[in-house]
């Protein structure tokens, strides 16, 4: 049996490791996987993408130990057992990668089920949001619709697309109303992009969700759905396969959102004083403006009249359906106020002087 080469020892850490350390490895290596081990390789639990996304939702913090996200039961593999044998295990078991472990205990490989989830990503339609009026940006917006403000040398819309392709994606569909011509002339149909681009013409406002019911026919598979004014580094294939870890009909994607109130806060009972908190911090999980929907979701979506995303989902949830949130951990800025269009390219600056710097 010839093995994929990867570099297994890269993959490990120890339980004394930080989380983040775990990401970095997730993030950068080829398993998307972290392994938990002893100094002499002996495996104490394996840490995913989702894995890390799951305790953030729980409240874990990023400088914590390994062990407060891992699984402790990982599921692995002899490294005498036949190819056939190791594919069908996985299948079953609904993995993307698994440890190889000899008699001892000693993790000695990792197999993985495909490099990734959906990879290339042909059959993935991405939707991209991008007929708002954007009026909290004016003057800009009076001669460029929002997502073609210019980022870093390039339309936000533009940086967009390039990272989904970069990942492998290719077909597109622009929801388009306030000057939809600008959007058009810049894409065309996407060949200069080296994607697939059509487009849905919202005659009248549908709503953020309301421009879905224009898709001509049902989508082969889940469909990833952005609005056009965000800028973010997330891995849309982690994504995908954390919808359907969850068997999910609608994914969210959120992000941790803290205010803090700027006056002592007073608990009381009756006359009483019970506590008193000095300028607390509360936090939040604000919706991010990434979804992933499946078709039948989609089918749910309403051909005449205003519809917004957040009325899908409080529809499929009034229904029993899935509905999961993916909350964020990378960089994630919604262009929508002229202090964040400003602080997107301040960082679109450092970014570059950071890549000419490698």
């Amino acid at each position: 049996m010839i093995r994929r080469p990867i570099k297994w020892h890269d993959a490990r850490v120890t339980p004394e490791s930080q989380i983040l350390d775990a990401i970095r490895i997730i993030d950068s290596g080829p398993g998307g996987i972290a392994l938990v081990t002893t100094p002499d390789d002996r495996l104490v639990g394996t840490v995913t993408d989702g894995d890390v996304r799951r305790g953030l939702l729980r409240g874990v913090k990023l400088d914590e130990p390994v062990t407060a996200v891992m699984n402790a039961k990982p599921r692995w593999v002899d490294p005498t057992a036949s190819r056939d044998a190791i594919i069908g295990k996985m299948r079953a078991w609904g993995v993307e990668q698994a440890p190889l472990v000899d008699a001892s205990g000693r993790v000695v490989g990792l197999e993985l089920f495909g490099d990734l989830l959906l990879a290339p990503g042909d059959d993935t339609w991405i939707v991209l949001m991008a007929g708002g009026m954007g009026t909290r940006l004016r003057p800009y917006t009076e001669t460029l619709p929002k997502p073609m403000l210019p980022v870093g040398g390039k339309p936000i819309i533009q940086t967009i697309v390039e990272s989904f392709a970069a990942q492998g994606f290719r077909r597109f569909f622009f929801s388009v109303n306030y000057r939809a011509e600008d959007i058009m002339r810049h894409f065309g149909d996407g060949e200069q992009f080296g994607v697939q681009v059509e487009y849905l013409h919202e005659t009248e406002r549908k709503g953020t969700a309301g421009a879905l019911s224009l898709l001509r026919e049902a989508p082969p598979g889940p469909v990833i759905v952005m609005n056009g004014d965000i800028m973010t580094s997330v891995d849309f294939r982690q994504l995908l396969r954390f919808h359907e870890e969850h068997g999910a009909d609608a994914t969210m994607c959120v992000r941790e959102y803290s205010i803090q109130v700027p006056f002592g806060v007073v608990e009381t009972d009756q006359h009483r004083l019970k506590t008193l908190q000095e300028k607390p911090v509360h936090s939040f999980f604000v919706n991010a403006g990434i979804y992933v929907l499946s078709p039948d979701a989609l089918a749910r979506v309403p051909r005449d009249r205003f519809y917004d995303m957040t009325d899908l989902f409080a529809d499929l949830m009034a229904e029993g359906r899935e509905a999961s949130v993916f909350p964020l951990r990378e960089y994630w800025l919604d262009v929508g106020r002229h202090e964040d269009l400003a602080q997107a390219r301040t960082d679109a600056v450092e970014r570059a002087a950071g890549d000419d710097a490698s």
